[in-house]
């Protein structure tokens, strides 16, 4: 994600994002925050990535990628400031963030977008192709390459740390 788009975001903007977003859960935050603290590669670049708070389920026959809608985004907080320091820039999920992770949206300037909770299937319809990148021992925890088209998002946290929670 371009840091000129970021800058221009505030909370409460709706956007339709084209491109590529990562799925990633628990799990795989844990992984990836592990293998950063052992000074390893993570397996995908994620300078500049938007990663996506989802577990889908599995893709029904004829379709790209069974429903994935967002997961609560607080579990994830003790993951963040790691992934924001090796250049993640946003994140989507569902539900408010620690005043940690507010902190750290500010000083690395990402963003942090809501999606719609319950919406799943509907969701899966923005998703055009689906690909396991990471961590395929960890079911729909493991990390899928989405590539999206228009997928609907409102601004919940911008760069400048300013919230839609208050």
């Amino acid at each position: 994600m371009d840091a000129k788009i970021i800058g221009n975001l505030k909370i409460g903007d709706e956007v339709f994002l084209s491109g590529i977003i990562y799925t990633c859960r628990d799990q795989a935050h844990k992984r990836m925050v592990e293998t950063l603290a052992m000074k390893g590669v993570l397996p995908f670049d994620i300078r500049g990535q938007v990663i996506y708070y989802c577990g889908p389920t599995r893709a029904p026959q004829g379709r790209v990628i069974g429903s994935c809608g967002p997961t609560t985004s607080n579990r994830m907080d003790e993951f963040v400031e790691p992934l924001l320091e090796a250049g993640l820039k946003g994140m989507v999920g569902k539900g408010s963030r620690s005043e940690g992770v507010i902190k750290a949206i500010r000083k690395h300037k990402a963003v942090y977008f809501l999606t719609f909770a319950g919406c799943g299937a509907l969701l899966s319809r923005y998703v055009k192709k689906a690909t396991c990148v990471a961590y395929k021992d960890l079911g729909p925890e493991g990390i899928l390459r989405l590539e999206v088209e228009d997928f609907p998002l409102i601004v919940a946290v911008d760069c400048q740390g300013g919230s839609i929670y208050g």
